[in-house]
């Protein structure tokens, strides 16, 4: 079963904690937390203190996508804060391995993703430590952009890969421009995690009737 996460870069951040119930109400699989420092991207949104706010809030996990500097300084904080799943970036990362390891002693899941222009090269020696491996499908940083069709090949050649090393059940996240066009592609190519922010947070309709779209152009691909 291909699982939805919700990404609250895109919520009212006036109404996060209510948000981020309406869509664990709507059957989301996880929320994701895109903590950005305005430097490795020029956006900066949520600390800490924002996870630990949410953790008592919903039951379901809560996974952290990292989009800054030094991901290592607050592995620990964000752990502690109530953080399911910690995915760090290659491009930030300077002993990749390391990291992903610190992350799963911590008792957490370790994620690594790679931005559009990172070969799938950059992590081939870190794959049998991962617990997911998300592709990026934007350039990180904003929510709203336009999907990268490009990034499609990639998500096949990775699902190859995986299945090669005998790492069928390791999943492949696509973060980035997901709808309900793009998301029966992503599925096709070999993603079992699809995360959404605007096509579920937005004013056409509500929380719930996105995800159940969302969740109808998996079932009609």
């Amino acid at each position: 079963m291909v699982m939805i996460e919700a990404s609250i870069l895109s919520a009212d951040f006036a109404r996060l904690g209510e948000q981020a119930c309406e869509a664990e109400a709507a059957g989301v699989d996880a929320i994701q937390v895109d903590v950005m420092d305005g430097c490795f991207v020029p956006n900066i949104t949520f600390g800490a203190g924002v996870v630990r706010a949410l953790r008592p809030l919903v039951h379901v996990p809560l996974e952290i996508h990292f989009m800054i500097v030094e991901p290592e300084r607050y592995l620990t904080e964000f752990a502690d804060a109530g953080a399911n799943r910690l995915i760090v970036h290659q491009e930030t990362c300077a002993h990749l391995y390391r990291i992903l390891q610190s992350i799963r002693e911590l008792g957490i899941e370790a994620g690594v993703t790679l931005n559009p222009g990172t070969p799938l090269s950059a992590i081939e020696e870190v794959l049998d430590i991962v617990d997911l491996v998300q592709v990026m499908t934007v350039n990180p940083g904003f929510g709203g952009q336009s999907f990268i069709h490009g990034q499609l090949d990639k998500v096949r050649r990775l699902r190859q890969r995986l299945d090669e090393l005998g790492q069928q059940n390791t999943p492949i996240a696509i973060d980035g421009g997901i709808n309900t066009t793009t998301a029966p592609l992503v599925v096709n190519a070999g993603a079992t995690i699809i995360i959404a922010g605007s096509s579920i947070y937005n004013d056409r309709a509500s929380v719930a009737e996105n995800v159940t779209a969302l969740r109808a152009s998996l079932t009609n691909r």
